[in-house]
């Protein structure tokens, strides 16, 4: 987002990520706690799977980006961790996150060093 952008923001309860073939792009921001990541988790694979989608198969979706922040205690703590290093290295610069943790208390890995925040 940039200075006066329009967001819409959705806290809990029932909630989806549905577009359609001829939606206009939208870019997501998805942020998650804990295990709050399960239903976020499914968005992004849902995202994954349509940006793998082949050309010429039915009528294509047109994307934008989706970055998720994700925030636990510590980096074991952070569900699904590798499934999302994962999606950011199959679809770069479409799927991105940044991990943030609060107590850490032991060295982090290097294929997580570049994606963590925090203590």
């Amino acid at each position: 987002c940039t200075l006066d952008s329009e967001v819409a923001l959705r806290v809990g309860g029932d909630f989806f990520f549905d577009p359609q073939p001829g939606d206009s792009p939208v870019n997501l921001v998805l942020i998650a706690g804990g295990v709050g990541i399960n239903p976020l988790f499914s968005i992004l694979l849902h995202i994954a799977d349509l940006h793998g989608y082949p050309e010429g198969k039915g009528k294509r979706h047109k994307l934008g980006t989706a970055k998720l922040y994700y925030s636990a205690k510590n980096t074991s703590e952070l569900l699904f961790k590798k499934n999302i290093l994962g999606l950011m290295n199959t679809f770069p610069g479409k799927i991105t996150c940044c991990f943030h943790v609060t107590q850490q208390r032991s060295r982090i890995c290097k294929e997580l060093q570049p994606h963590v925040t925090g203590k």
